[in-house]
């Protein structure tokens, strides 16, 4: 931990990719290249961003720890800082501080199979996770990944999901909204529950890690559990309401949690005790 805890690790933009309409990935270097071999993360974990003169924003970290050699983040335009964020380009310098949170238990899931289900945006957290087991692909049996977004346009990463697609020790099921595919889409048509229900997963030694907009969580969950998944073992985060990182503003609190330091590694048996609106 850095002696003054507000203060942010400085990091260049080295390289700036457009993943869809308003969403650009960051991929961040150490400006103080000690720092960089000094930092560590696990999967999970989220920091704050900051554009200078602007403030800072809450974002996963979308990379692997098992690739060390830069930090990556994903966004979409959504307020001020993001806006001058997406402004920058690469060369460019912000500020990073992190890790905050609790961790996806990786080491607790060998010798399953993993069931990853997401949603447009929020395919970045669990791309941290997907690339943190599959660099690690021996601990684990079958890998599944059912991904959805509204347009064709909206998917992000469409480099590594046509890796993922192409590899033979994945399954992966795209899907898009209907009214999104485009004349020549060759994956499913669908909302991510319907294409999940669809594909009838089997709970036997499953996790299952979702993600994605509230509503499409919230008709995943009963989904899960029509395929008799435990609800601890069902995995989610959450960093919707997250500002300050350390629990200490107190907009991330939902009950008794504070997003930022229980979380945003949440089971499905803990969201149940949140509140109902949450």
């Amino acid at each position: 931990m850095r002696d003054n805890i507000y203060k942010p690790y400085l990091m260049r933009i080295e390289k700036i990719t457009s993943e869809a309409p308003e969403v650009k990935t960051f991929q961040l270097k150490f400006i103080n290249e000690d720092e960089g071999k000094n930092f560590s993360f696990k999967a999970g974990q989220f920091a704050e961003y900051s554009a200078m003169g602007e403030g800072e924003c809450t974002f996963c970290i979308a990379s692997s720890p098992t690739r060390m050699d830069f930090i990556e983040c994903t966004f979409r335009r959504a307020g001020k800082v993001t806006t001058a964020l997406i402004g920058l380009n690469e060369g460019d310098i912000i500020g990073f501080r992190g890790p905050y949170g609790n961790i996806f238990p990786i080491d607790d899931w060998k010798g399953k199979n993993l069931l990853f289900i997401a949603g447009g945006i929020a395919l970045p957290p669990m791309r941290c996770v997907i690339w943190n087991c599959l660099d690690l692909r021996n601990n684990f049996k079958d890998v599944t990944i059912v991904y959805g977004a509204r347009t064709v346009a909206d998917l992000v990463y469409k480099h590594e999901l046509k890796e993922w697609q192409e590899r033979t020790d994945v399954k992966l099921i795209i899907t898009v909204d209907p009214g999104g595919e485009t004349p020549d889409w060759k994956g499913e048509i669908g909302f991510v529950p319907t294409v999940l229900d669809k594909i009838a997963p089997s709970s036997e030694n499953t996790i299952a890690i979702v993600c994605g907009p509230p509503i499409m969580i919230k008709y995943t969950f009963p989904v899960l559990e029509k395929y008799k998944f435990k609800a601890e073992d069902i995995f989610t985060t959450l960093e919707n309401r997250m500002k300050c990182g350390f629990g200490k503003c107190g907009r991330c609190n939902v009950g008794k949690y504070f997003v930022c330091k229980d979380g945003p590694v949440f089971t499905y048996a803990q969201l149940k005790s949140l509140p109902a609106e949450y």
